[in-house]
């Protein structure tokens, strides 16, 4: 099944928000709507560099709308959070026009898009709206403190390295890692957040932290499934690499990454969206 995509804006208070909008050829209607938020580090990224991970998404069922955020230093922490609560906000009104009336809304996104997306299903909780029905984290960005095995593993996390660049440039200032929605890992208020599919792949400096949010979230009493994706011998040695180049460099991920997409979204399609105050 191919996907298609198109590109599209979200009129919001006066702000157009450029996203591209991928589909499947032939959809079913109410579809599941996942908002997706791309890499790049909080510093860099753009539609471009997502356009694998959200094909599979739409061939596994989904409408996905992915979000040119807004980029730090230039827009620090709460920037993109605060445009990217308000596309979540407009797509719940709007599900009847993008995936059918009736459709569960999901969030989704790598590495940094999924620091953002972990944070959206908080702010969804703490508000009481939109209704979130599943979070997908693909190697989530979601601990500044890189101190995991899988960082120092990847000679990781010194102050001149991406990710730490990347950290300080999206917080501003040390005293907002200790804000939940900037640093997920960190928050003390996992309970009433929507159900998880956390994704990463064993050679990625963002393994540990993915797995560890993964049990802290089962802990709280959150449905999460896990997987890693066992990087094959002869790829390329690229920490560096997106999870779009990651794929091109291990095709064999497509078939059980476009599975887990289509079981998780089915699932979570299927059951009640619970709105819970933690």
């Amino acid at each position: 099944m191919t996907a298609l995509w198109t590109e599209d804006r979200l009129e919001m208070d006066g702000t157009a928000l450029p996203v591209r909008v991928y589909r499947a050829a032939a959809s079913m209607r109410p579809t599941p709507l996942v908002l997706h938020l791309h890499g790049g580090c909080f510093t860099d990224g753009d539609l471009e560099c997502s356009v694998k991970v959200c094909q599979l998404m739409a061939e596994a069922g989904a409408v996905v709308v992915s979000a040119d955020y807004p980029l730090a230093p230039e827009h620090p922490f709460p920037a993109a959070l605060n445009v990217s609560f308000a596309a979540l906000g407009l797509l719940h009104a709007q599900r009847a026009k993008w995936a059918g009336r009736g459709s569960r809304l999901f969030v989704a996104g790598e590495e940094a898009g999924a620091n953002l997306a972990a944070a959206l299903a908080m702010m969804a909780r703490d508000q009481g709206a939109p209704a979130v029905a599943g979070q997908i984290l693909l190697s989530p960005m979601i601990d500044p403190s890189l101190c995991t095995g899988s960082i120092h593993a990847a000679e990781a996390g010194a102050a001149g390295c991406k990710w730490a660049d990347g950290w300080h440039r999206y917080l501003g200032s040390a005293d907002k890692a200790a804000h939940p929605y900037a640093a997920p890992f960190g928050s003390r208020r996992l309970a009433g957040v929507a159900p998880a599919l956390i994704i990463t792949c064993s050679d990625c400096p963002m393994r540990d932290e993915s797995l560890a949010y993964a049990r802290r979230l089962a802990e709280s009493g959150i449905a999460v499934e896990t997987s890693v994706l066992e990087t094959p011998a002869d790829s390329p040695d690229e920490i560096d690499a997106s999870m779009d180049a990651s794929i091109d460099a291990s095709p064999q991920w497509e078939a059980p990454l476009r599975d887990l997409f289509q079981n998780f979204l089915a699932e979570h399609s299927a059951s009640p969206v619970r709105t819970i105050r933690a």
